[in-house]
């Protein structure tokens, strides 16, 4: 297997693997005994960054429990990626109560650091925007729990660009820690993100960490234009069904065709290709199982050259 590749997080000094693990599927479609199977070939195939969240797993909680008593004694090697923020159904406090308050982010942190069974979280991040408190009361919040030790670097999820720019303004000029990240959804099916997010990362020096970035298993090479989806994936389920038939498949099929000329799967141009764009830092795919985990680190090894890229670019812009 080829040696994993790990860049810094934005202009920070922490460095992550080039895929990392998306945490939301442990304690939903996996459970202990899946997680440990999952998070063992992750750290195997050198990949860090696991990120998970409070509101993860059924019940909420629970993907944070599992991953922490799965990382029992290797807890140093990893980088500890969690987030505050969506409706815990008061589980961290009150219903009513504004989940970017400082009461609020003070019991969020206490409570995702017990069911972690660590003493520090890598990366906090604010799993969306909360218009009820002022991200000056949020911010402040943050930097108490950086220079406390409880969290070592900050990010967000789900801002605008506008929002990436306010919030950096606002630590800036009070001297309390910035965002290093943003995570937002972006694949090469969809591309939202690069009309400002990414241009709003450059510019004020966070990493994009990408979410959904295989478009549910669109961009894996497991389906087809007009088949039915493999039984037991999840294109299968009923659910999925007109998902699936509005997917773009002239894209889906250009794409194959791209990593066919090039002897790669879509697999690799899914996570590789979307690697290689500006602004990416490492790309979070979810997995439920080591053979997931073990595709998608190979997956990540494939670098594009500068003709690749050039490649890529022309066909994302027809």
């Amino acid at each position: 297997m080829s040696e994993m590749t790990y860049r810094r997080l934005g202009d920070s000094g922490l460095a992550v693997s080039v895929v990392g693990i998306g945490c939301n599927n442990f304690g939903r479609k996996i459970d202990a005994d899946g997680v440990r199977e999952v998070v063992g070939a992750a750290l195997d195939a050198g990949i860090t960054l696991f990120d998970t969240a409070d509101i993860y797993g059924t019940p909420h909680g629970s993907s944070e429990q599992l991953l922490g008593a799965a990382l029992k004694g290797r807890r140093d090697e990893v980088v500890l990626a969690s987030k505050f923020g969506m409706d815990m159904e008061g589980v961290n406090g009150r219903d009513f109560e504004a989940r970017g308050s400082r009461r609020y982010i003070v019991r969020a942190v206490e409570a995702s650091l017990r069911r972690l069974e660590t003493d520090y979280i890598d990366l906090y991040q604010m799993h969306q925007p909360d218009p009820a408190t002022p991200i000056e009361e949020t911010l402040a919040a943050l930097d108490d729990l950086v220079r406390s030790g409880k969290v070592r670097y900050l990010g967000n999820s789900n801002f605008s660009g506008w929002q990436i720019a306010d919030a950096d303004w606002v630590a800036r000029s009070g001297n309390l820690t910035r965002f290093i990240s943003a995570q937002n959804q972006y694949s090469l099916l969809s591309r939202a993100a690069e009309a400002e997010v990414i241009p709003a990362c450059e510019r004020f020096g966070l990493g994009l960490l990408p979410f959904f970035p295989l478009e549910s298993g669109l961009l894996t090479g497991k389906y087809r234009r007009g088949e039915q989806p493999p039984a037991g994936t999840r294109m299968a389920q009923e659910r999925y069904a007109s998902w699936l038939a509005r997917a773009d498949w002239d894209m889906i099929e250009a794409l194959t065709a791209f990593g066919a000329e090039r002897g790669r799967s879509l697999l690799e141009v899914g996570i590789a290709g979307l690697a290689a764009r500006p602004g990416v830092a490492s790309v979070i795919a979810g997995a439920v199982s080591a053979e997931q985990v073990q595709a998608n680190a190979a997956a990540s090894a494939w670098e594009l050259t500068v003709a690749d890229m050039a490649a890529l670019d022309a066909l994302l812009s027809d």
